[in-house]
């Protein structure tokens, strides 16, 4: 099964750009099912038609849905949820207010994620087409079991072995303590969650199954959140194949009032080519109207992708690597044909800036690496490696 994830800045089309794939592949002849997993759904609105939950046939081997937030949240942690609610209002926190808090950030999106390893297992369909919420940051949470389970084990462990003789007798002799102590299937229900988003990000850092796709447009804002995206993803072992720039004006025509706009996107247009390298571009013009309905999305997907195979993997090679030692940090980036006495690097705001002639590169830096400073840069085996090291204090 081929998986594509479509992510990128609020309001940029990225839902239009999903169904329109979604819609040339069907076309090709492959069962396709494309998702939203954004909690601010409009994949119904794209297609005009109301989706439910479970897949929904809108043609010829194409198929919808719309995950329902709530009911996936109670599948993965109604029981959890209900312990920790249990324990804040018996601390005096409001019941709604005592529900809500049990819930981690970002856990409705990355619950919703998990129907992919339902389908993958299934083998129900070819593609699936991921609608992800804005700039893929709940992506970067599927990191989360690295950590939580090996902290789960250890809680486990320790209640094994110490608490569980001691305590477990004190608490059925006093009611008022045991809404502290987590029952047995409170821990199955974390250790089945956590195996469930073990087994999701092994699917989705398979470079042969899943890629990523970023959805822009060619403005400030979304150019770097988009680069902060890549970041992340790159960060967290996902593979970006691919750049979409949507809404582009037709730079050949004279567009009256439009005409600033037309240089803004021409001067941005530029900045994505130089700092997204070498990662294949789609453009998709600004239409005179809606892309609602499949013969809109129809027409919007000829002008992505041609006469091409949407499902076909862009771009095999990441764009850059990130490594941490002991010593010190450092970004790899592949840049074929470079001559190392015209780099130049420095950092601006959260942004890594290479300059190497009149040609710029800049990589949103993670959060654990700001304040960190480029000490010292080597060029091997056509890969530009730079090392960042703390700040020396005075």
């Amino acid at each position: 099964m081929r998986i594509i994830v479509y992510t990128g800045k609020g309001g940029v089309g990225k839902t239009s750009v999903a169904a329109a794939t979604s819609v040339r592949l069907a076309q090709l002849g492959y069962k396709t099912l494309v998702m939203s997993t954004d909690p601010a759904h409009s994949l119904s609105d794209s297609f005009d038609v109301p989706l439910k939950s479970e897949p929904m046939m809108l043609a010829d081997n194409l198929y919808g849905l719309e995950t329902n937030v709530y009911e996936d949240l109670e599948k993965n942690w109604g029981v959890v949820r209900e312990h920790f609610a249990e324990i804040l209002v018996s601390q005096g926190v409001n019941g709604v207010m005592a529900n809500e808090s049990a819930i981690l950030p970002g856990m409705e999106e990355l619950f919703s994620l998990t129907r992919i390893r339902e389908y993958r297992e299934s083998n129900e369909f070819d593609v699936v087409i991921v609608d992800a919420a804005p700039t893929g940051e709940t992506l970067r949470l599927l990191s989360m079991p690295q950590t939580l389970s090996w902290l789960v084990r250890l809680v486990r462990g320790i209640e094994n072995s110490f608490v569980a003789p001691i305590v477990r007798p004190l608490v059925s002799s006093t009611p008022k303590l045991k809404k502290y102590m987590a029952s047995e299937r409170v821990f199955t229900e974390v250790d089945r969650m956590f195996k469930n988003l073990e087994a999701m990000q092994t699917i989705l850092c398979d470079d042969e199954m899943t890629t990523v796709r970023l959805v822009m447009n060619a403005e400030k804002m979304a150019i770097k959140e988009s680069k902060r995206a890549l970041t992340y993803l790159n960060l967290y072992g996902l593979l970006v194949d691919g750049i979409v720039v949507n809404r582009l004006l037709p730079m050949e025509e004279d567009s009256g009032f439009l005409e600033g706009w037309k240089q803004v996107q021409r001067k941005y247009l530029g900045e994505i080519e130089d700092s997204f390298h070498p990662l294949p571009l789609l453009r998709a013009p600004m239409y005179g109207g809606e892309v609602v309905g499949i013969e809109r999305l129809r027409m919007l997907s000829r002008d992505l992708f041609g006469d091409t195979d949407p499902s076909i993997r862009m771009h095999s090679e990441r764009p850059f690597e990130m490594q941490k030692t002991e010593n010190d940090c450092r970004i790899k980036i592949r840049l074929p044909f470079l001559e190392p006495d015209q780099l130049e690097t420095w950092i601006t705001g959260d942004e890594l800036v290479i300059q190497i002639g009149s040609q710029r590169r800049m990589v949103g830096l993670p959060t654990s690496m700001m304040g960190l400073e480029p000490s010292y840069a080597e060029y091997q085996n056509e890969w530009l490696s730079i090392c960042f090291e703390a700040p020396v204090a005075v």
